[in-house]
């Protein structure tokens, strides 16, 4: 193959097209990061019942899946370093597959732990992938417009977030209201016959997903998508990092990390929690299964809003205010109605929440230079947030009520307000 770097640039028509196929690629790969994590909030809700938990144990589903992008995201970093972005990206879809491949046992043996095992593993595999994809869609093309295409790469995470619980819900909770009342009245081994039919639910999907993960993998390495070197993209970013030696001298990197581990715990709640507080306000599981999709929706509107609003009208760091001041208002909403309304509040989060993500990443990878691949996993490792604040509400759900652990976002969305305000800007300072 010719080396990119000794022959002349590429006509602008061609790179735009190649531009136009990575992007596609990308956005097939955050599909299946969406159809992947948000089966989640199926999941909670339905383990609940087949294995017999509490809130807190649920809960164990987000934080097994979650807390595995803070064990893994600087090793992702190795394996990036040693694959590069495309070969990388391969391996992450491998270890998704065998991820969904630990389903098939647990589901067979009805084991909790092996259910949380392979959550474990996907959560690995994802850490990879998003180590590679979320610095790939921020370097490809221009950086001020780096949020919106991490837009469009939300709306492709979202729709599959949509299509996920209804898919799986469809399977794994069929008839779970009158099944939650026929377990009530069952003796021991009618009982265990019951739960266990209940677990087999879910063997032919996770068959399904392990069969196109591996094609994925296979197509992405095949593919043409080409290789990005941050280092060398970073050259002329020299003067900002020259004299940095560490990328702990980045304080709006640090900062940023926070913001993300705050605002993943708070989109992972309002997405993975709605159908079990759903059921707690008294509405039937049949029904509450589409609520996360409600959620998925209104996360595609704000994002479909970003893509045509930045940063053409709207800037990355005005869109992390208004989204964080809404985020405060929509959670006062859920905490002061009830019912319908107060789900409806729950689910208009995610248009809050959709353009935080877009707007906290190149904000806070701005000007890191040769540290880029290190601050990413930075934020990957913030993502972990996702396996500890929804373990915090579930702790809180089972000390009070489901509904008043939801003061637990106040605080997170207004640290998020802090950083769109002035913890972005801790990058002209001196280093720590």
């Amino acid at each position: 193959m010719t080396n990119p770097t000794t022959t002349a640039p590429v006509a602008a028509p061609a790179a735009t097209q190649q531009q136009t196929r990575s992007i596609i690629i990308i956005g097939a790969l955050f599909f299946i990061f969406g159809f992947v994590t948000w089966s989640n909030s199926v999941l909670i809700p339905y383990l609940r019942i087949a294995c017999e938990l509490n809130n807190f144990e649920s809960y164990l589903v987000a934080f097994a899946f979650y807390i595995s992008y803070l064990v893994m995201a600087i090793p992702s970093v190795w394996v990036l370093e040693r694959t590069g972005f495309k070969n990388g990206m391969s391996i992450g879809l491998l270890v998704m597959a065998v991820g969904a491949l630990l389903f098939i046992p647990a589901a067979m043996t009805r084991t909790y732990e092996l259910f949380l095992l392979g959550l474990f593993v996907q959560g690995t595999g994802l850490a990879v992938l998003q180590t590679a994809a979320n610095p790939y869609i921020t370097i490809l093309g221009p950086r001020e417009s780096a949020a919106k295409r991490i837009s469009i790469m939300g709306i492709c995470n979202k729709v599959a977030g949509a299509l996920a619980p209804i898919a799986l819900g469809t399977i794994a909770l069929r008839d779970a209201d009158g099944l939650v009342q026929r377990l009530a009245t069952m003796d021991a081994a009618a009982k265990v016959a019951e739960l266990n039919e209940l677990a087999a639910r879910v063997i032919l999907p996770y068959q399904l997903m392990l069969g196109v993960l591996l094609l994925l993998a296979v197509l992405i390495y095949f593919s043409s998508l080409p290789e990005i070197d941050t280092n060398q993209e970073d050259t002329t970013a020299a003067d900002a990092t020259t004299s940095k030696t560490s990328v702990f001298q980045f304080p709006h990197l640090l900062l940023g990390a926070l913001a993300m581990f705050v605002y993943v715990g708070v989109e992972v709640i309002a997405g993975d929690t709605i159908i079990s507080y759903a059921a707690a306000q008294g509405i039937a599981l049949s029904t509450a299964k589409f609520f996360t999709a409600c959620t998925m929706a209104a996360m595609t509107v704000g994002y479909l809003i970003g893509v045509v609003a930045i940063p053409k009208y709207i800037s990355q760091e005005k869109a992390l205010q208004v989204s964080s001041v809404a985020g405060v208002l929509f959670a006062i909403g859920a905490l002061f109605t009830s019912g319908y309304l107060s789900v409806l509040f729950i689910s208009l989060l995610g248009l809050a929440n959709s353009l935080i993500f877009p707007a906290i990443w190149p904000l806070a990878i701005t000007g890191l230079g040769r540290f880029t691949k290190m601050g990413s996993s930075f934020l990957i490792m913030a993502i972990s947030g996702g396996a500890v604040l929804p373990l915090l509400y579930g702790r809180l759900a089972d000390y009070s009520t489901a509904q008043q652990a939801y003061w637990l976002l106040i605080p997170c969305y207004l640290f998020i307000l802090y950083y769109g305000i002035s913890g972005h800007k801790a990058r002209r300072e001196s280093a720590l």
